[in-house]
């Protein structure tokens, strides 16, 4: 009986840490975004989610409102469907 205990005490924590990783991944995504986004030529909301969809993938955004993609090659090289790049 104690050893089922330990277990779900181990995954418990396994488990919680995890989403603790994945919720913090999300703010850094939604400054960094904040910051690339501010002086977007399209919308706000559209670079924003754009954005937000890069950084979860590649975890990384690159410096500034514009350029810079190469500090990022995955940001740098995501693709929209249509061949352009997905990545403001």
């Amino acid at each position: 009986m104690k050893l089922i205990v330990v277990q779900f005490f181990i995954i418990s924590l396994l488990l919680t840490s995890s989403l603790f990783v994945l919720s913090n991944a999300g703010l850094e995504c939604g400054g960094k975004c904040n910051v690339r986004c501010a002086k977007a030529d399209r919308t706000h909301g559209e670079c924003l989610q754009d954005c937000n969809i890069c950084c979860e993938k590649c975890n990384c955004v690159p410096s500034g409102t514009f350029g810079n993609k190469d500090e990022c090659p995955c940001y740098r090289d995501l693709q929209n469907s249509k061949g352009g790049s997905k990545c403001p």
